[in-house]
């Protein structure tokens, strides 16, 4: 398929005189979310890192902001340029930039202390790598946690030849969390006691309600020293849920003509929420996963972990409003935007879903007594009973079997009627052009203490770690990646695609970030 029309989509925006609705805003957010302007290309541009005096909600509040915005400004590129991206620090401390996803060589990738030594005070860094590929990504801070304060930004490098899907115009959707607390007393806090942002304990009414009454399922709940309402390290008692920056009473909106197929580019930026996203009364047909073409597939709701990237296309045909609804994992809170034919409409926003429990099934417990817990669970393969090594102090439990979890939409989902998208319905374009088998095989266990918020692999944080996994240019790698916890886990290769082994064979997706789920 070709695009529509044969002119230029963003000269359309400009010609047909399309706009956001006239919005009180929370905040000075970025040209891409005030006018819906995607921006034109540029293979140069100026950045500067700042702290910028900002409104959530109605509340003060400072941000680390980029050019004055939070999120930062779209940046656009064609695919075969050079980008040339000069980063100035104007905070008083060091700063970065990870572009996220984008292959490129080492010393561009933006990690401090890994591959360059971090941008200084007043200090100016040349960023210029070649852009070997297309789709929707987002650049971010890894200094820190300037993330959480607003250091992140939507990047979009448009191919040389046309995407193989048609649309009409196209909006940039970021979710993200906002904290008004200090993000080191966030993390204080979770150091003394795991659990301290969870106000969603279980009660009496709960156990009987999951079918899991008994007192004896709570006792091994206790001796795990873990509970199975622990859905999220940081909840909607301190996070406020913004979508391009903006809070759902603000109610971000982009404007369609009834007919037209919009292609909304989600990216979940923010530092730690899962986010379920839907819009009732449209289906979403995602095309795009983690800036890869991917086979399209229409379902009603998907599930966007930390730094993952999805374009969908939807078509409105009626001339009404609807609600854009991205809903915690957790259930403690949501963002909300809305796409509307005119300025000033609204829609109803869904209830939110009652808060799921796990289940010792779904901790890899138990799996020969009651079974799966949660009906929308299916097991592609048979468990496999983990091995014998706890990986020491810094692992608070083992599960007993680990399985593969590809068609298992999450916890939560899949239960109230509608499709929901899971990794198993991935199929890329075409077919991988490397179909050499694997010449090396590593095994990752993605381990946590949950009593002491300590995350690691293999049982050692980062500061324990011995010598890096040594990999050559060229090689091709098999990667197993086991989850050891209870809770989910998204995986980034930084500078490096991953391809999916999730039964589409030679027509495996490609990604750069994976949402791998407990006993997984």
């Amino acid at each position: 398929m070709t695009r529509k029309t044969s002119i230029d989509r963003r000269d359309f925006l400009h010609v047909g005189g399309i706009a956001l609705a006239a919005m009180s805003l929370d905040r000075l957010v970025p040209k891409f979310a005030r006018t819906g302007d995607g921006a034109r290309n540029r293979n140069a541009y100026d950045l500067t890192i700042a702290r910028t005096e900002i409104t959530v909600g109605g509340r003060s509040a400072t941000a680390v902001a980029t050019n004055g915005t939070v999120p930062g400004p779209l940046l656009r590129f064609r695919e075969g340029e050079t980008a040339v991206i000069e980063v100035t620090n104007g905070l008083d401390e060091d700063t970065s930039i990870h572009w996220h996803g984008i292959i490129l060589p080492n010393g561009m990738d933006g990690v401090p202390q890994v591959v360059f030594p971090g941008i200084r005070p007043g200090e100016t860094f040349h960023y210029e790598f070649p852009l070997r590929q297309s789709g929707t990504y987002w650049y971010h801070s890894h200094s820190g946690f300037q993330e959480q304060l607003g250091h992140y930004g939507p990047l979009i490098i448009d191919p040389i030849e046309p995407d193989p899907f048609a649309y009409d115009r196209e909006y940039v959707l970021m979710l993200s969390d906002w904290t008004f607390d200090d993000p080191f007393g966030v993390l204080a806090k979770l150091k003394k006691m795991g659990g301290y942002y969870n106000y969603q304990r279980r009660t009496v009414a709960d156990m009987f309600r999951s079918g899991n009454g008994d007192l004896g399922d709570r006792l091994r709940w206790g001796r795990m020293l873990m509970d199975p309402t622990d859905l999220a390290d940081i909840t909607g008692t301190v996070l406020t849920y913004l979508l391009n920056g903006m809070t759902p009473g603000a109610n971000w909106t982009g404007i369609f003509r009834p007919g037209e197929r919009i292609r909304l580019r989600i990216i979940n930026s923010a530092a730690s929420t899962f986010f379920d996203f839907r819009i009732p009364g449209l289906a979403l047909t995602v095309v795009q996963t983690d800036g890869q073409n991917v086979q399209p597939v229409t379902v009603d709701e998907l599930r966007i972990s930390v730094a993952e990237t999805y374009d969908v296309i939807v078509e409105p045909t009626e001339d009404k409003a609807y609600t854009i609804f991205a809903e915690t994992l957790d259930r403690s809170g949501f963002a909300a935007g809305t796409l509307a034919p005119r300025q000033g409409m609204t829609a109803t926003i869904p209830d939110r879903r009652h808060r799921p429990l796990r289940s010792m099934a779904d901790m890899g417990m138990d799996m020969g007594g009651g079974g799966m817990a949660h009906g929308a669970h299916q097991v592609v393969e048979e468990p496999v009973p983990h091995g014998p090594d706890t990986h020491g102090p810094g692992n608070q439990s083992v599960p007993e079997y680990t399985r593969s979890r590809l068609q298992d939409p999450g916890i939560g989902l899949g239960e109230d009627g509608r499709r929901v998208l899971v990794y198993a319905d991935l199929k890329s374009i075409r077919p991988s052009s490397d179909t050499r088998e694997p010449t090396r095989e590593l095994e990752l266990h993605l381990t946590g203490h949950m009593e002491r918020y300590m995350w690691s692999f293999d049982g050692k944080k980062f500061s324990q770690a011995p010598e890096p996994i040594q990999i050559r240019l060229g090689e091709r790698l098999r990667v197993t990646l086991v989850n050891d916890t209870m809770m989910e886990h998204p995986i980034h290769l930084h500078g490096m695609w991953m391809e999916l082994e999730n039964g589409a064979g030679a027509f495996r997706p490609r990604k750069h970030t994976l949402n791998v789920k407990p006993a997984e």
